[in-house]
């Protein structure tokens, strides 16, 4: 096709046509341009395609962290819930003097509101993955890549808030850590030690003293609000943030 061409060019040169040879030259250009075109539209388009079926899998995946994420804080803040509504039962027996619980009871309460530490604990891996290579621009909805990146940013602060709910609960333990009271006797009359094939003793040290003590009930009331504000201002929206985040990636996956 190219000595066709040529051929031609050379035909209009030797018959000094050159009106004729200036129009062939300028239609083969066009011809050359447009072939270029066409080559950079298809190229274009096959980049597109292979572009969004790579958006496509980063939706999916991001749709499994995020509802495995919803299901995670979801249970953490009934956690959180029962902690403080022990810690609540705990007040109303320091309230209600006349009305103590028995060892037992005060035993088995203390250890369901105090026994384990919360934290949450999302499933980032592709988010952080995407974030560190730069693969985030690939998602063409702006509105979800800015909610993605907030989110790393809203885990920062939950870190930090758990750390002082963290820090209350110990405050709360430390005042079984003495001589005058007993981690044993919780175990024993809340059934721990059983579930823990531990031998039970034959005299426990009282726990009961603590509902007459101020500095427990100080140590109560500040849990209470460090598992309200908690819950409040830090796992309900975040639990929000993840709907939203969660009903703008079902927007761009295509059914």
């Amino acid at each position: 096709m190219i000595k066709y061409f040529r051929k031609i060019r050379q035909q209009f040169i030797l018959e000094k046509k050159f009106r004729n040879y200036l129009l062939y030259a300028v239609g083969e250009i066009l011809l050359v341009v447009f072939g270029i075109l066409i080559a950079l539209a298809i190229d274009n388009s096959n980049q597109n395609s292979f572009d969004r079926k790579k958006e496509q899998t980063y939706l999916l995946g991001l749709r499994e962290e995020f509802q495995t994420s919803q299901r995670k804080l979801t249970e953490l803040i009934s956690v959180n819930q029962s902690n403080y509504q022990g810690a609540k039962k705990i007040i109303t027996y320091i309230s209600e003097s006349s009305l103590p619980p028995t060892e037992e009871q005060f035993s088995t309460i203390l250890f369901k509101t105090f026994a384990f530490d919360i934290a949450f604990n999302p499933n980032n891996s592709l988010l952080t993955e995407m974030i560190n290579s730069g693969s985030l621009k690939d998602l063409t909805n702006v509105k979800l890549r800015a909610q993605l990146t907030n989110w790393i940013s809203t885990l920062d602060d939950i870190a930090k808030q758990e750390s002082d709910l963290r820090l209350q609960r110990e405050k709360v333990l430390d005042m079984f850590r003495t001589n005058q009271h007993s981690i044993r006797t919780i175990f024993d009359q809340a059934g721990v030690s059983q579930q823990l094939d531990l031998p039970r003793v034959k005299t426990h040290i009282s726990n009961l003293e603590l509902l007459r003590d101020i500095e427990f009930e100080n140590n109560i009331l500040t849990f209470m609000l460090t598992c309200y504000a908690t819950e409040t201002n830090h796992y309900r929206p975040l639990l929000e943030d993840i709907q939203n985040i969660l009903s703008l990636l079902e927007s761009e996956i295509k059914k």
